[in-house]
């Protein structure tokens, strides 16, 4: 039987739950405060500029292709996939960088040359790490959550061992040189804790990145949000911005309505893609299911501080996605995750889109997109990020042989106080919360309340984890939890 659903926030989550739910016949609304959708993942234009304010990586294509095939659609019936060549670069000190190229055959070629040997142990590594692609990815994450029970299986019997193990052990135990194992060690920042954190079972992170390549959507990450919308609206999803949701309405136990702009909204069922912590905050405290010491006891993923610059000239020696390692990871990690406090070497990353799609700059220009990596919950002041600008485009200056601070036209910023404030993101984090062992699949915030009937939960705080594939995910999983329940 069809049912009213209202859904808060218009992220990649909400607009997949939103999808699959006006898929099985029920009337369903988005709310999103913000004046424009797409969440975190929303766009800034200025002078001819184009910038993603938020996730700016496409991996894992085949997430994004299993999403739409699920409405008899594909990826190319709305957006153009670039592949990039290199997929991304990663300085180590002045001129000195890595290409990681977009086929494996290169990659195991590049780190032969740097450390003699380790072609071959990459190459057994990628095996492996596919074999967990194909377990976590393709079965495991989605699973919605509710059963330990869910995580046993043949497969994961077999791999047990590499769930109390640590990516940290397993990269060092096969490789010696810290370029290798900086590069080998990356991609799990994506899901928000350091290596030494993260159990071992999650390298089929290397696989998403050397395996399946890194991807650009034609005018950027935004084009997926549109993507997302323009199904939603076929399949008959209204959506209302400028719509901020300030109360769910409980009557009885059971979730009946929002408060909406002062106005009550009546609905069969509440979906909330917003922070998890803040959508509890519009539940009377009865109702919540997790108390604000639960919260502050949870390793959340970083925060950060980002910048979005208009050059005027092209920026040299850099690619698409370059990664500034040149200083100490751990010295940054242990700022973030064991002593929050601003870095005094921060790690950074830049990307220049303009670089793969002519239209985010104007002819002749750059658009550069920075960011730095910071604790949740830092003092944010005007002043720091001037003062962590400086350190970062000095360093870009240095590493990469040029000059390019005069050639600045302008340059917007985005950090700790501006998450809180767009996003009502707990302590301003970035991208949820992290990965580890104690915080997967089970142990992870439910996708339906404990508390209050007909209320559901979606996104990168709750099943499977942080990032944009995960969240297109959480939204199926809520959407199969909705029409299993009610």
């Amino acid at each position: 039987m069809s049912k009213k659903i209202a859904i808060i926030g218009s992220g990649f989550s909400s607009l997949a739950a939103a999808c699959y739910l006006a898929k099985q016949g029920n009337e369903v609304t988005l709310y999103e405060k913000n004046s424009t959708i797409g969440g975190r993942a929303r766009q800034l234009k200025k002078e001819g500029f184009t910038f993603d304010i938020g996730p700016t990586w496409y991996w894992m294509p085949d997430v994004f292709e299993r999403f739409f095939a699920d409405f008899g659609k594909k990826p190319s019936d709305y957006y153009e996939l670039i592949k990039l060549s290199p997929a991304y670069q990663v300085y180590f000190g002045y001129l000195d960088f890595v290409n990681i190229a977009d086929n494996l055959p290169e990659i195991v070629k590049t780190f032969e040359s740097i450390e003699k040997g380790s072609g071959k142990q990459l190459e057994q590594f990628i095996v492996e790490a596919k074999s967990n692609y194909d377990i976590a990815i393709k079965d495991l994450v989605y699973r919605p959550g509710e059963s330990p029970l869910e995580l046993i299986t043949l497969e994961t019997a077999k791999k047990v061992n590499q769930f109390f193990s640590n990516i940290k052990k397993d990269v060092r135990k096969r490789f010696k040189n810290m370029k290798l194992i900086q590069i080998l060690e990356f991609p799990v920042l994506f899901l928000g804790a350091k290596p030494s954190d993260t159990p071992s079972f999650y390298n089929f992170m290397n696989f998403a990145d050397f395996g399946l390549g890194t991807w650009h959507p034609k005018n950027g990450m935004y084009s997926v949000i549109l993507a997302l919308e323009s199904l939603a609206k076929e399949l008959g999803v209204k959506i209302e911005t400028n719509a901020n949701v300030e109360k769910i309405d409980v009557t009885n136990g059971k979730a009946t309505g929002l408060l909406v702009n002062n106005k009550i909204i009546t609905a069969d069922v509440i979906l909330s893609g917003a922070d998890y912590h803040h959508s509890e905050t519009l539940l009377d405290e009865k109702y919540r299911q997790y108390s604000e010491k639960y919260w502050e006891n949870k390793t959340f993923a970083p925060s950060s501080l980002l910048f979005y610059v208009g050059f005027d000239k092209k920026i040299e020696n850099v690619e698409h996605h370059s990664l500034f390692f040149d200083v100490d990871f751990d010295i940054h990690a242990e700022a973030i995750y064991d002593n929050p406090k601003w870095p005094e070497e921060p790690l950074f990353y830049a990307s220049f889109p303009s670089k793969t799609d002519e239209n985010s700059a104007p002819e002749g220009n750059e658009a550069g997109i920075f960011l730095i990596p910071l604790a949740p919950g830092l003092d944010d002041t005007e002043e720091l990020r001037e003062l962590y600008f400086k350190k970062i485009i000095t360093r870009l200056e240095r590493l990469t042989n040029q000059s390019v601070k005069n050639n600045i036209i302008f340059k917007e910023s985005f950090c700790v106080n501006d998450f809180v404030k767009d996003y009502n993101s707990y302590k301003g984090n970035a991208y949820g919360m992290a990965n580890t062992l104690l915080q997967t699949a089970f142990l992870r915030p439910k996708l339906k309340s404990k508390k209050v009937r007909n209320l559901y939960f979606t996104g990168q705080l709750t099943v499977p984890g942080p990032g944009v594939p995960p969240s297109l995910i959480s939204g199926k999983l809520v959407a199969d939890l909705i029409k299993k329940y009610q």
